[in-house]
């Protein structure tokens, strides 16, 4: 998830209110506007486990991340004790946002949570979230309602133990209901569930289904009938968390079935790039069906401090060429000019060449359009490009990273060109977290974008690189390197930038 949402001041989080705030059900693209300004704007933010990928990171740097959640096997925060810090921290003057999965009173003790704000005299706000028990069913091809099948549904919870000797729910109505049924937190229950509306009346013909992790880019559905439901859910493995929907509406799902019809539905892919640079790429294979799994291997080091930078930014109106290698070196070169107070006509006298679009791409953002551009994203295709530009006795900048190849500055040199090879960041090893490197240990694909995620994802997880996996390089200098790291390269992108990358993977899944 990006964090380029545009923050209006007026509605941010204001001092000293709590806001519940729905998070929805797990697919980040469903979060609203509103939950992400909140989220954005806080102090403080208690959150579940269940909160979809990103959104937290949409908080401030110095906000203070509280986890109130329930974890496997672990003891959960107690619910008095998540309404005491609500109140703790709304009475400190902060902002405060308890964000919830799903819609916070759906289910969601949000209820709870409000009336021991107003008793405590705490001000608060309720923002509501798409709720799983529409959006899981949606996902998996199931309309709740159909102007032929339902004009009603019904959210219960199943989280009770239907065996128990007194019920809160009144199972002879549910199974006259005329309409769907939708029950959260009821997987565990399933062959009890199925048993007490069988047994007050309901059909048990009557088309039912089970959906695993809804609106997540693994999810699973289960289609069956009431009867046999219990016995297909337990040969598929399904698990919590999962909504159980019991109507003619399931059989609608054989012609509306659209989420495993993705290119990419049930593969998952690791992305290696920076982080900094990884949510567009995931992002894109997120929309394709993938489960994306961040593993960056490098970070972006700036090097805006060094003498060399500042010397090159002073006396970038007397280069002839300037080259840039990489959309961060754009976007570097721009943020070193800015501390100088200089914009895009600095570069009015040079020829301006980049290698592939994604470089030309973040110059035009600058409103430059790059003179020269390669049909080939490599160095050596620049310097083909540039064979009929002029360069002999004239000056010549090269702004890139500092462990760059040496091609395109070798050559320029050769050619009579006083070329200035200017580093203006270096890519450096991220530490991985242990979480993603388990996750990636059961991945389909791994994709690589440089030679140094290559390197350094190899040097920090060594043994653990999930050999199983098809290798998706985005060029052929990546390719070497993988090469060298004693692997196979499975996929090469013909096009040697995301946009390929994503082509190449894409093709090669629908040949899987």
């Amino acid at each position: 998830m990006s964090r380029s949402l545009p923050r209006d001041a007026s509605r941010a989080a204001r001092p000293g209110v709590v806001y519940l705030v729905g998070a929805g059900p797990g697919d980040p693209g469903l979060v609203t506007v509103r939950a992400l300004e909140l989220v954005a704007s806080a102090d403080v933010v208690l959150h579940d486990r269940l909160i979809g990928a990103g959104i937290l990171e949409q908080a401030r740097d110095d906000a203070e991340l509280i986890y109130v959640g329930k974890r496997p096997g672990e003891p959960a925060v107690a619910q008095g004790e998540i309404e005491s810090l609500l109140i703790e921290h709304g009475r400190t003057g902060r902002s405060v946002v308890r964000l919830k999965g799903g819609d916070p009173f759906v289910f969601g003790r949000g209820g709870e949570e409000a009336e021991a704000l107003a008793a405590a005299g705490v001000g608060f706000e309720v923002v509501p979230g798409v709720t799983a028990g529409v959006a899981a069913p949606a996902y998996a091809g199931i309309p709740v309602t159909h102007r032929d099948d339902a004009s009603a549904v019904a959210f219960v919870t199943g989280h009770e133990d239907p065996s128990k000797d007194e019920t809160a729910l009144d199972w002879a109505a549910l199974a006259r209901f005329p309409g769907t049924l939708v029950l959260y937190m009821g997987v565990g229950n399933l062959p009890a569930i199925a048993e007490r509306l069988e047994g007050a009346g309901r059909d048990p013909a009557e088309p039912a289904a089970a959906i695993e992790r809804g609106t997540h880019a693994g999810q699973r559905t289960v289609g069956s009938t009431l009867a046999g439901l219990p016995d297909a859910v337990a040969e598929a493995g399904l698990g919590a968390p999962a909504i159980l929907l019991f109507g003619p509406v399931a059989a609608r799902r054989d012609a509306i079935a659209w989420l495993e019809r993705r290119p990419l539905h049930g593969r998952r892919v690791v992305v290696t790039r920076a982080r900094a640079q990884a949510s567009g790429l995931a992002a894109t294979l997120r929309a394709l069906g993938a489960e994306v799994v961040e593993l960056p291997a490098i970070r972006i080091e700036p090097r805006l401090d060094a003498a060399e930078v500042r010397d090159a930014v002073a006396d970038l109106h007397t280069y002839a060429l300037v080259c840039l290698t990489s959309p961060n070196g754009v976007r570097l070169l721009f943020e070193a000019m800015a501390t100088r107070g200089r914009d895009a006509r600095a570069l009015a006298n040079a020829t301006v060449a980049a290698i592939g679009p994604g470089t030309a791409a973040a110059l035009a953002d600058r409103g430059l359009i790059a003179d020269i551009v390669p049909d080939r994203f490599v160095a050596e295709a620049l310097v083909e490009a540039l064979a009929a530009v002029e360069v002999r006795d004239r000056p010549v900048l090269v702004a890139r990273a500092a462990e760059a190849r040496d091609v395109l500055p070798d050559a320029l040199a050769e050619r009579g060109a006083k070329v200035d090879v200017v580093a203006l960041y270096e890519t450096v090893r991220e530490d991985p977290d242990p979480a993603a490197i388990d996750a990636a240990a059961g991945a389909d694909y791994v994709t690589f974008t440089s030679s140094s995620t290559v390197r350094n994802l190899f040097d920090a997880i060594g043994d653990r690189f999930p050999r199983n996996a098809r290798i998706v390089s985005i060029g052929p200098v990546t390719s070497q390197a993988v090469r060298d790291a004693g692997l196979t390269v499975d996929v090469e992108a013909r096009r040697h930038d995301p946009a390929g990358l994503v082509e190449a993977l894409v093709a090669d899944a629908g040949r899987g």
